[in-house]
């Protein structure tokens, strides 16, 4: 179950349940007390974090998955690019076709911003929706570099190299977001649609995730 939060919208201040309140700079939490009732999601708090608090999180999300991937799979990775852009949040991906190809494109309809990291050296391989193309010319160990560098992952659909992105997010910590038949990995937090995966999100971007 994901948390609600306080917006107090006219003074700028954002509140969890505890009444804490939000340092967007460090993101934060302090104690604090409020007479607002105002209840938003975490997608609206996080929103308003990225889009109106003038300290937006500028760690990119992971989204990981394969390049040989179901019509399924391809929607729910243009589906949740584009939300996470709306959402005001860079993505990171593997740069190439697929899942990487569906979310860059969700993500640039929405105006975001959009990071590939390329396992080849050629950077005219990279799909034609990214806006930074690294081709870091190291293969799949640049897997490791987008675990490393996501704030968390969101993996939708599983193969050898989504498998291996997803289990280095969890070595190194990250909150692991699975969609669409995503690997059955210990820590992996699977969901059944994108506004729960988008939820879970929005915690990391408010320093509320486990």
């Amino acid at each position: 179950m994901t948390q609600s939060f306080i917006l107090d919208s006219q003074a700028g201040v954002l509140y969890d349940d505890m009444q804490r309140r939000f340092d967007p700079e460090t993101r934060s939490w302090a104690a604090a007390s409020t007479s607002v009732s105002d209840r938003v999601d975490a997608i609206t708090a996080a929103r308003w974090v990225q889009r109106e608090s003038g300290c937006p999180c500028r760690v990119p999300v992971g989204v990981i998955g394969p390049r040989d991937a179901s019509p399924a799979q391809l929607a729910m990775a243009e589906h949740i690019g584009r939300s996470l852009a709306a959402m005001g949040l860079a993505i990171i991906c593997g740069g190439r076709e697929g899942v990487m190809t569906a979310v860059a494109k969700g993500a640039r309809s929405a105006g975001g911003t959009t990071i590939g990291l390329l396992p080849d050296a050629d950077a005219s391989l990279a799909n034609s929706y990214l806006d930074v193309v690294i081709a870091t010319g190291i293969g799949e160990a640049r897997n490791a570099l987008i675990a490393r560098a996501s704030l968390c992952l969101v993996a939708i659909g599983d193969s050898y190299g989504t498998l291996s992105e997803v289990a280095l997010g969890r070595q190194f910590g990250k909150r692991v977001i699975g969609l669409e038949g995503a690997a059955q990995v210990g820590g992996v937090m699977h969901v059944a649609d994108g506004p729960a995966a988008l939820a879970l999100v929005a915690e990391c971007v408010l320093a509320c995730a486990p």
